[in-house]
C-alpha cells in the first residue's frame, strides 16, 4: 500500500472558509485551534510539507479573554535592528494599538518557522468586530 502525498494544486481547489467568533474565549485556545485549521490537521489529506489547510476568519479579536493579570504584565518585544533599539509593550497596550495582533502573534508562533508557516499565516484574516467583508466567500461557523 502507498503512503498518499497530497499534491499543492489539488488542496488549492478543496479549501474552505471558516469564521471563528472570540468573543469571550481565551486567547491560547483560540490560537492553536486556528493553527490547526489553517495547517490542514483536520482533514485526512494533511500532509505536513504542503498547505493543506483552510482560510479562517476570526472576528471580535477585541473581545478575547487572558486570564489573570496577563493583560497589565505579558509583553510583546520588538527590535529596530539598531544597538539598543528594543522596545516592549503589554498586552493591553498591544490590544488598544493594533486590536488584531495579539492573535495573530499567538498563532504565528505555533505555526512552522518556514517558508510554509510564512504562507500558511495569509490564509488567517483577523478583524476587531463582527464585520468582516468576506461574504461572498460562504463561510462556515466554526465552534468549539
Amino acid at each position: 500500500m502507498r503512503t498518499f502525498v497530497a499534491k499543492p494544486k489539488d488542496a488549492a481547489s478543496q479549501r474552505q472558509w471558516w469564521v471563528v467568533d472570540a468573543q469571550g474565549q481565551s486567547l491560547g485556545r483560540v490560537a492553536s485551534r486556528v493553527a490547526s485549521i489553517l495547517r490542514g490537521k483536520h482533514k485526512p489529506s494533511f500532509t505536513p510539507h504542503v498547505d493543506t489547510g483552510d482560510f479562517v476568519i476570526v472576528v471580535n479579536a477585541t473581545q478575547i479573554k487572558v486570564t489573570g493579570d496577563k493583560a497589565d504584565k505579558k509583553l510583546y518585544y520588538r527590535h529596530s535592528s539598531y544597538p539598543g533599539g528594543i522596545t516592549q509593550r503589554t498586552y493591553s497596550e498591544l490590544l488598544a494599538k493594533k486590536p488584531e495582533a495579539p492573535l495573530t502573534l499567538a498563532v504565528r508562533g505555533m505555526l512552522p518557522k518556514n517558508v510554509l508557516g510564512r504562507q500558511l499565516i495569509k490564509k488567517l484574516k483577523v478583524y476587531p468586530t463582527a464585520q468582516h467583508p468576506h461574504a461572498a466567500q460562504q463561510p462556515q461557523a466554526l465552534t468549539f
